[in-house]
């Protein structure tokens, strides 16, 4: 279960049965996640849906609802952020439909953290004062 907090939408779905993903799902995951400002989508990296899952799993929440900060940016986007002090990377993951900004009702953004760490399936990054964590399947690094 997603919600998005910019759009105020939810969406709860199945993306994958074995190892078989789902098309039409896949297609609602990306819209969802789209640039909130432009409105433009880009086809995410499905290993990026597979380590939110084993998030959730890693955490022992399995059916527990993902809240999102942010998805994919356009390099506009990105541009703006940036411009504006919100501290964003150049060549962020965002861009590349590889990173979420995420926040887990009842856990603790240093519980989610470290759990993702703990996963080594790319970039995390912890946000404390805005209660959000990055997960990305860039590079594994952390900030």
């Amino acid at each position: 279960r997603l919600y998005h907090l910019h759009t105020g939408e939810h969406l709860d779905l199945v993306y994958r049965l074995g190892n078989q993903y789902l098309a039409e799902p896949i297609a609602e995951l990306d819209h969802f996640l789209r640039d909130h400002r432009s409105g433009d989508v880009k086809d995410y990296d499905l290993k990026e849906f597979d380590l939110l899952h084993d998030l959730l799993v890693k955490l022992g929440r399995p059916d527990s609802e993902i809240n999102i900060v942010c998805g994919y940016r356009t390099p506009g986007s990105n541009s703006y952020l940036r411009k504006h002090g919100h501290g964003v990377a150049l060549h962020s993951q965002h861009m590349e439909a590889k990173a979420i900004d995420i926040r887990i009702p009842g856990v603790s953004a240093s519980e989610v953290r470290d759990a993702a760490l703990s996963l080594l399936r790319g970039g995390v990054g912890y946000y404390a004062q805005s209660d959000f964590v990055h997960v990305d399947v860039g590079p594994v690094r952390r900030w």
